[in-house]
């Protein structure tokens, strides 16, 4: 079993591998769903959830299931068992579980495990590329009677998230933005500034790359914004990101990926380039 991609991911990517790799071993050993449930006391649908990592894992369920299929070996078996406490172990986010629905905390951890994000965004600046006064003005928008610790709790859930950008193995980051959102005054004018001169800086970065939709395009590849989360665990699907007021959707079905790259890569073509976008922030801070 190979662990070491997922040795220095967090838990959700552990768990997805995880997952995999037990669904791999199921079907090798030509064993149903139902009955791999049945003998962990579950279902075909707990089976299905587990391989798609979307619960936790009982160490006690994966030993069943490693006998179940043929692997007896404690040489074989202990990897499994080792990806099972590590992808328990709580991440960061968990102090911060308060303020995240469900759904949500679960994006953070993909995108804490991801080797290149990819994101397209239509009113404000990427959340990886938030200022703290920017982030704290978007908290703070349409929510005036939030308490003013809660609101610091928020922007800082953004700003550790960030973090990631600086780390040694930092994802790439790619961000298609609408030209709107650099003359959206979300804050103030000020607040707006300072927000351009931020994305000037951290564009200089290798790892980051920005580009902006010109109003003169018209209508854009997309209908709305989304992010595309890639790992370099060959075990993790790419997945799409969509949120909407309700909750948000993953879709990781190699047609429905296709659909998103096919648009992220139009966008890529229709955008300013990295060089023209720069100058195009610029010229924003010059009208400010």
């Amino acid at each position: 079993m190979a662990t070491d991609g997922a040795a220095g991911s967090g838990p959700t990517a552990r768990r997805l591998v995880l997952g995999a790799q037990l669904r791999r071993l199921r079907e090798a050993s030509g064993i149903s769903r139902d009955e791999a449930g049945y003998s962990i006391r579950g279902s075909g649908s707990k089976i299905s959830r587990l391989e798609l990592g979307r619960v936790g894992f009982k160490e006690r369920d994966v030993a069943d299931l490693l006998s179940l299929y043929g692997v007896t070996e404690e040489s074989e078996r202990e990897p499994f068992l080792e990806l099972v406490r590590r992808s328990n172990e709580p991440g960061w986010w968990n102090s911060y579980n308060d303020l995240m629905p469900s759904w949500f905390q679960d994006y953070v951890g993909l995108e804490e495990s991801a080797s290149r994000i990819q994101t397209y965004e239509i009113q404000f600046v990427p959340g990886l590329l938030q200022t703290e006064t920017y982030a704290r003005a978007v908290a703070s928008q349409g929510r005036p009677e939030a308490p003013d610790a809660e609101v610091d709790r928020r922007v800082g859930l953004r700003l550790h998230r960030q973090r990631l950008l600086t780390q040694p193995r930092a994802p790439r980051l790619w961000a298609v933005i609408d030209e709107a959102v650099l003359h959206r005054p979300i804050g103030g004018r000020a607040v707006l500034r300072a927000q351009l001169e931020h994305l000037l800086q951290v564009t200089a970065l290798p790892t980051i790359s920005l580009q902006i939709v010109p109003f003169e395009l018209g209508r854009s590849a997309a209908e709305g914004a989304f992010t595309v989360l890639r790992f370099a665990e060959p075990e993790i699907p790419d997945i799409v990101y969509l949120e909407h007021l309700c909750g948000a959707l993953y879709l990781d079905k190699q047609e429905d990926v296709e659909v998103y790259s096919k648009v992220s890569h139009r966008l890529a073509v229709d955008a300013l380039t990295p060089e023209a976008t720069r100058r195009s922030l610029s010229a924003a801070l010059r009208e400010l």
